[in-house]
């Protein structure tokens, strides 16, 4: 059957009828899930199996926000508690390499939980760089508060998810962690000069073009375009993103049903792709919503095609060896330091 350019949520811990009919005749290209839909390993397998038994794809890409810290979908008492994207920034008396080797190492056993429940897709690493008097939403989920310390405890996460065979989303792009708002919940809009935007909260993506998967920034950039937030602007997705930032990897919206955006989610989901994203992303299981992303979402063809097999073709393979115990220890005990 024909995939659909876009993700969806499903409402609770197993598939409804509903959602079952639904998927199978709109076929999305992926899915993802949040923690109304987790309790056990076993309950989240077998909701993974399901999903993926709905369109007939066993590669269907499943999705899950697990960072650590305050956005962590899977936690106790199944999953370990992981830390927050800033703890790695203060290992170890600030060296580098020991932050980097650890970053790695947590988001590889990420990985490792992730794959062992059917979650191929993470969405992590946070490239957003604080900047003061911004909004607390990204706040402590940052690894640092200079571009390149943000680039390379990123590049680290997202290279230990990779070798445990799950893939990475970077996000937001191109940069959230100058916006005064919480996009959840209002539009957040950015005065900085494009100089500054480029020099400070554009930096970390363009260090990061070689990941596979991107999400975008429900934020607007008034030196850019005044009128839309990144999600829906031609200007930046093409200028910024395609442009300046050189990014070629698949571009996924951040959640269609947050309050930044208005307009039905039809004409949501119309206007990212007039932008040029490859994928709308709905979160919420709201049947009445995902009709709408449906109904607007193209046949994923083309460019998004393209990068999107580039993405699955990441993980074609068996994770590199990995002693869980062994790197649990490690990782509790830097971790037990800075505490």
């Amino acid at each position: 059957m024909t995939t659909r350019a876009f993700i969806a949520g499903c409402s609770g811990l197993e598939l409804t009828p509903d959602e079952i009919a639904f998927f199978r005749e709109a076929q999305p290209w992926g899915f993802i899930l949040f923690r109304r839909n987790v309790d056990s390993p076993e309950q989240v397998r077998a909701l993974c199996a399901s999903l993926r038994e709905t369109v007939g794809r066993a590669d269907a890409p499943i999705l899950i926000d697990q960072e650590g810290g305050r956005v962590q979908r899977m936690g106790p008492p199944h999953w370990p508690k992981y830390p927050s994207g800033s703890t790695y920034g203060r290992l170890h008396a600030n060296d580098p390499l020991v932050q980097r080797e650890l970053a790695r190492l947590g988001a590889r056993l990420i990985a490792h939980d992730l794959r062992a429940v059917g979650i191929t897709v993470d969405c992590l690493p946070v490239l957003d760089v604080p900047s003061p008097g911004a909004h607390d939403v990204i706040g402590d989920r940052a690894y640092g508060k200079s571009p390149d310390r943000v680039a390379v405890l990123g590049r680290a996460a997202a290279e230990g998810l990779l070798a445990g065979g799950v893939l990475p989303v970077i996000k937001h792009m191109p940069g959230h962690g100058r916006a005064g708002a919480d996009s959840h919940l209002a539009l957040p809009v950015v005065e900085a000069s494009r100089e500054e935007l480029e020099r400070h909260d554009f930096a970390p993506f363009r260090m990061l073009t070689d990941m596979p998967l991107a999400m975008t920034a429900h934020v607007v950039y008034t030196a850019i375009d005044p009128e839309r937030p990144a999600t829906t602007s031609r200007i930046v997705m093409q200028e910024i993103v395609r442009g300046h930032i050189g990014y070629d990897g698949l571009v996924m919206t951040d959640d269609l049903s947050m309050h930044a955006l208005s307009g039905s989610f039809r004409e949501r989901t119309e206007a990212a792709f007039a932008a040029g994203c490859d994928m709308a992303l709905h979160c919420n299981g709201s049947m009445e919503e995902m009709t709408g992303v449906a109904e607007a979402a193209p046949v994923l063809e083309g460019d998004g095609l393209r990068r999107a097999t580039a993405a699955l073709a990441r993980i074609a393979h068996e994770p590199e060896p990995l002693d869980p115990v062994d790197a649990r220890a490690r990782l509790d005990s830097a971790l037990a330091a800075v505490a």
